[in-house]
């Protein structure tokens, strides 16, 4: 049985997700934070996206650039940003810089037994940008729901190991 993903705009400037994965809070933070781990499920199927690099130094003060290409996009699209604040299997804290408008997300990994209930904010500097990540679907809830099945299947390697 797939657990639900829940999608919702906590306030003006504020979007919530929440998804329980079945495996631990350590396993779960290692698919966050590694970059062998992170391509083979950031990127939902159906978005027509893949990696062309991805690079994470996630550790409070550190960088990511993740750069991907699309088949109806001539040049590759590139994403970085800083993490501001990083602790182990509990919580990951950075900037998304490609704009002005660029949001910080705050994911919490909270354990509930074997499980861990994962909880992604997405908090920008206006209603506006918020608004405007919507209407785009350039905000990272757009896609969650696959794109966390994809850490499922995941998971259910780092578990067993």
């Amino acid at each position: 049985m797939k657990n639900p993903t829940t999608v919702e705009r906590k306030s003006e400037r504020e979007m919530v997700v929440t998804r329980t994965f079945n495996g631990p809070a350590r396993a779960v933070f290692e698919a966050w934070t590694k970059p062998e781990l992170i391509q083979r499920w950031w990127t939902p199927k159906s978005f027509g996206i893949s990696f062309v690099s991805c690079e994470a130094d996630v550790r409070t003060g550190g960088t990511y650039r993740f750069v991907f290409s699309h088949p109806d996009f001539e040049q590759p699209m590139a994403f970085h940003g800083r993490y501001l604040e990083v602790t182990p299997n509990s919580r990951i804290v950075w900037t998304n810089e490609e704009s002005a408008d660029g949001n910080v997300t705050t994911v919490t990994f909270e354990k509930k037994g074997g499980k861990t209930l994962l909880t992604l904010l997405e908090l920008y500097p206006s209603k506006r940008a918020l608004d405007d990540a919507i209407k785009s679907g350039s905000t990272g809830t757009s896609g969650a729901s696959e794109q966390f099945e994809l850490l499922d299947e995941l998971l259910v390697t780092l578990v067993e190991r």
